[in-house]
């Protein structure tokens, strides 16, 4: 994966390059002569070290023909002969793409640590993500969440047809977003998933920005029916699986009130979100916090997901 800069007088190039097997590499490029320049060049960090393995694939979106990219990581000891609960990172929404050709295929440290803990995790790019046409893209448009989540469970079921994967223990995570999806994918599937851990959670796109919701939505008035068919407040009925909600009581970007509303419709409809607040936080928790968020969720996996 490449990632260009063009200097100020238009000669150079920046060049910053990553591949699954490459951890990154930073050329000047002349343009005049065409001479190129390695600035740095990474080495690999975990060489000598037994790393859990991170595999590329694809299969076929929920409209039956669209190729789908997911990366899947394997614990480092993985026997195919084990049955192994799964993590689904899920995020989802537009101006996204978490699988590219970059180092390890773009696999992060929780995703790794997870792993490490004997987990497979899964994430997959749905139809309305990024950088593959515009009808790629506008397949959500007015309906954010519903062929998102059709097409993360063409993820799930492929994930139970591999004879490795212990279909009674599926679990599923994002942020913001993606903690639009753990949920909407928990309420809309009650019965395929047994955890869920949704970080600053847009819960109904009416109390959310109007740059972006409206961008993808159009306003109330224009779409009443989209707004009232994605809304998570008339679906809190459904929860059947453990579901942790986490916020930070300052989130300027999904304020407070979304999983306030949704605590009260489930309230109202008998259900039991757990729910957790980092004082002080905005949208996504920081420094020493940014630890134990992580190893708070990986605690909510291990307590009802193993």
């Amino acid at each position: 994966m490449h990632t260009i800069a063009v200097s100020n007088s238009g000669r150079y190039l920046v060049s910053r390059y990553s591949a699954s097997d490459t951890p990154g590499k930073v050329d000047i490029i002349d343009l005049k002569n065409a001479k190129t320049v390695t600035l740095t060049s990474a080495l690999n960090p975990f060489a000598g070290i037994s790393m859990p393995r991170v595999e590329l694939g694809s299969l076929k979106a929920a409209d039956g023909k669209t190729d789908l990219f997911y990366r899947m990581v394997k614990p480092a000891n993985f026997d195919a002969a084990k049955k192994y609960p799964v993590a689904i990172y899920v995020y989802g929404g537009p101006h996204s793409q978490l699988v590219q050709n970059r180092w390890r295929y773009g696999s992060g440290g929780w995703e790794t640590y997870m792993a490490q803990k004997g987990y497979l995790v899964f994430v997959l790019d749905n139809r309305g993500t990024s950088f593959r046409g515009r009808a790629f893209e506008d397949v959500t448009h007015r309906r954010l969440g519903v062929e998102e989540a059709k097409d993360q469970m063409c993820g799930v079921e492929f994930l139970k047809s591999l004879p490795y994967v212990d279909a009674g223990r599926l679990g599923v995570h994002g942020w913001s977003y993606g903690g639009f999806m753990t949920i909407n994918m928990l309420l809309r599937y009650p019965e395929v998933f047994k955890v869920g851990v949704a970080g600053g959670p847009v819960i109904d796109w009416k109390y959310y920005e109007v740059m972006y919701g409206e961008r993808y939505m159009d306003t109330p008035q224009e779409n009443p029916d989209g707004y009232a068919k994605t809304s998570l407040l008339n679906k809190a009925g459904r929860l059947k699986s453990r579901l942790l909600i986490i916020h930070g009581d300052e989130d300027p970007v999904v304020v407070m009130q979304h999983s306030l509303q949704f605590l009260k419709s489930s309230i109202g409809a008998g259900t039991h979100p757990d729910f957790f607040v980092y004082p002080g936080h905005e949208h996504n928790m920081i420094g020493r916090d940014r630890v134990h968020l992580h190893e708070h969720i990986t605690r909510y996996f291990e307590d009802f997901c193993r």
